[in-house]
């Protein structure tokens, strides 16, 4: 169960600013919504809101990158089925960096699928408990930030193995966990690999494209499904409108950020996940916010 306080309009746009905002960064987006949406009285609707409203930035991302992703899935295609090479090696993408991309996306989508079904029951209890959100914030920016600082960059995309593919998803994983941040999660597992700052946040945001899609999608059937007997969404208004808005900002942050992250230190990410901790720490510690909604599972 989860804190299911009335949302407004203002604050469904509100949210999809946050949304949009964060979702490409390595700051964790769904703990600034769980925190914005307390401050603002928006209450926390649980993981099928952020998943859904997610949709919206997913989608600016693959508006914005459709001709990369658009030659990756045809290659893949093509490579499969044999027009390559009949034997095996080249039906999984060898001499092909597009096709092995498109093996290399599908490989580490699996991790943070095997996650999700296993730890669903979790996902709006005990792992939404805020505690765990500053613990997460803290230690996932520092440890960002030291292997940014210290591991060397020589890998393109073009160089990345099957090994790199499955590590880079078993990062993803720990996105499951509100604080972590999923392309904080898998920029330093692809930095720890060796990756490039480009590389690794190239192979990050396709690699969220089918885990998000997927959970976003999943979520709002099942919503669609359960909303006339259950209160799942603040209104299907609310939720449209924060999930348009999300797209909109969405696309603008990854026009005007993919310099910032790919060509500037992860420091300042590592300070600003520390400072939302700090601020969340004191909130919690004075009672302005509780650590676990009323009525869930701790």
């Amino acid at each position: 169960m989860v804190d299911v306080s009335h949302m407004n309009y203002l604050q469904a746009i509100i949210l999809g600013i946050v949304q949009g905002l964060t979702e490409f960064l390595p700051v964790s987006s769904s703990a600034h919504l769980l925190i914005v949406g307390k401050l603002i009285g928006a209450g926390d609707w649980g993981s099928q809101f952020t998943a859904i409203i997610q949709l919206g930035t997913e989608l600016a991302l693959l508006i914005y990158w459709r001709k990369a992703i658009g030659r990756i899935i045809s290659r893949w295609f093509l490579a499969l089925v044999g027009k390559n090479g009949s034997d095996v090696a080249h039906r999984f993408g060898k001499g092909d960096p597009d096709a092995l991309m498109g093996w290399l996306v599908i490989l580490g989508t699996l991790p943070i699928v095997l996650a999700g079904v296993l730890m669903q029951k979790y996902t709006d209890s005990l792992l939404r408990n805020l505690w765990i959100t500053v613990a997460m914030l803290i230690v996932f920016g520092v440890i960002l930030w030291l292997v940014d600082e210290r591991f060397p960059r020589e890998i393109d995309e073009e160089q990345m193995t099957w090994k790199d593919g499955l590590l880079i998803g078993l990062g993803q994983m720990l996105a499951l966990v509100p604080g972590v941040s999923r392309s904080g999660s898998t920029l330093t597992v692809a930095r720890l690999r060796g990756l490039t700052k480009s590389a690794a946040a190239r192979f990050s945001f396709y690699l969220a494209l089918p885990a998000v899609f997927g959970s976003g999608l999943l979520e709002l059937v099942k919503t669609i499904k359960l909303s006339r007997t259950q209160t799942l969404v603040p209104g299907w208004g609310p939720t449209i409108v924060a999930t348009v808005v999300a797209f909109v900002v969405g696309y603008l942050v990854f026009y005007f950020c993919w310099r910032l992250i790919t060509e500037h230190s992860f420091k300042g990410f590592a300070f600003w996940r520390i400072g939302v901790a700090v601020v969340l720490a004191l909130l919690l510690l004075t009672h302005v916010m509780p650590a676990v909604a009323a009525g869930a599972t701790a």
